[in-house]
């Protein structure tokens, strides 16, 4: 294990909410749940993404302690991280875009209706995670974004507030200081990697048939930001007493994105699936790259065809790396027997926790598994 492998291990084992860590490439406890298709379904099963091992107490202990479902739990888990600021990468305060505002997205699948509801681009509203339930409910819309969500999110009661902190305002300051250094505009004029801009498109069609004649410009299209930007979206999935499943998503965003992106956390089929006859997935990483390929759907698919969680996140994750050799993600799964796994690409190592009623107890389990490269 390289250091930094090294020095990921040793932080999660001493967070506050420790437990046994355990990488999973053959540990016997992860193998069990990932191996096994004959196990009794847990009756309270949360598993999320990253070392975000608060989120998944606070969704266990709703599912438990206050009889929840498995849709109130996902808001109440994706919305601690939202309330504590989880790497700064969920929530208010952090991944200011290129005017310096911060902008959040969150969505909810539901895998027994396969009804969904998410926002994206949402301004000036703190609880992301409980608009996209307000979305699910009470319209008949699947996404709403901008300025326009944050106008329903009023109508539901939410309180409109500023999201932005003295963190992320110099977040912003620190990066117009460095020539808007990194960015994500691609193939424009003045050189993105010299200039704030205004960008306006480099010269790359034949402006009479408004065809692109040119053969594709290398060096212009960017294949991953991995080395410049956090993508720390969490996702849950949780499994309440009625069999139930649910999926959950919240994230800022990019660092520095372009106003109006919308990432992975916000689409269907792309940051989350859920399907109560076979299971769910989320996805976490590159959400400009992992979106194209709809990783979560493409996981639940193969859970569908009987294939072990362990078997379809690695597939999914590969067939990504064959197109974008240098990006970087990371998709947990479960199916309906209550069988989990992971798969990466890209990073050093990736953390997880689950807590079920068939594990310890329900104590919440940290696991990491190391990523291919």
């Amino acid at each position: 294990m390289s250091v930094f492998g090294y020095l990921v291990f040793i932080l999660f084992l001493f967070h506050p909410y420790n437990c046994h860590c355990q990488q999973v490439s053959g540990d016997p406890l992860i193998k069990k749940w990932s191996e096994s298709s004959h196990l009794k379904r847990p009756s309270h099963f949360v598993l999320t993404t990253w070392n975000f091992g608060g989120a998944t107490q606070a969704a266990y202990n709703f599912l438990t302690q206050r009889n929840g479902s498995a849709i109130d739990a996902v808001v109440e888990g994706c919305g601690y991280c939202e309330r504590e600021q989880c790497d700064f990468t969920v929530g208010y305060g952090g991944s200011p875009d290129e005017n310096g505002e911060t902008t959040l997205e969150a969505m909810v699948f539901d895998g027994v209706s396969m009804d969904i509801g998410a926002v994206g681009g949402l301004k000036r509203i703190k609880n992301a995670i409980g608009v996209a339930r307000a979305v699910l409910l009470h319209s008949g819309h699947s996404i709403l974004v901008g300025d326009a969500a944050t106008e329903f999110a009023k109508h539901m009661g939410f309180k409109e507030e500023t999201l932005s902190t003295n963190n992320s305002v110099n977040q912003w300051i620190q990066w117009m200081n460095d020539k808007c250094q990194p960015n994500f505009w691609e193939r424009v004029v003045p050189d993105p990697e010299k200039s704030c801009g205004p960008y306006r498109p480099l010269d790359v069609y034949n402006t009479k048939s408004n065809v692109n004649t040119q053969p594709p410009l290398e060096g212009y299209r960017i294949q991953s930001h991995k080395n410049k930007f956090h993508h720390d979206t969490i996702g849950q999935i949780v499994i309440d007493k009625t069999g139930a499943i649910v999926a959950g998503t919240s994230s800022n965003g990019a660092m520095h994105k372009i106003p109006g992106r919308i990432g992975d956390a916000a689409v269907p089929g792309a940051g989350s699936y859920a399907d109560a006859r076979y299971g769910a997935a989320v996805s976490t990483g590159d959400g400009d790259i992992m979106m194209r390929f709809s990783p979560s759907a493409a996981v639940v698919e193969k859970l569908k065809q009987k294939m072990s969680p362990e078997k379809a996140t690695w597939q999914v994750i590969q067939s990504i790396r064959e197109k974008y050799p240098d990006y970087n993600g990371a998709i947990l799964a479960v199916n309906a027997a209550g069988s989990f796994a992971a798969a990466c690409h890209g990073f050093e190592a990736f953390p997880f926790t689950v807590s079920s009623s068939d594990i310890d107890g329900g104590r919440v389990k940290k696991f990491y598994i190391m990523c291919s490269s």
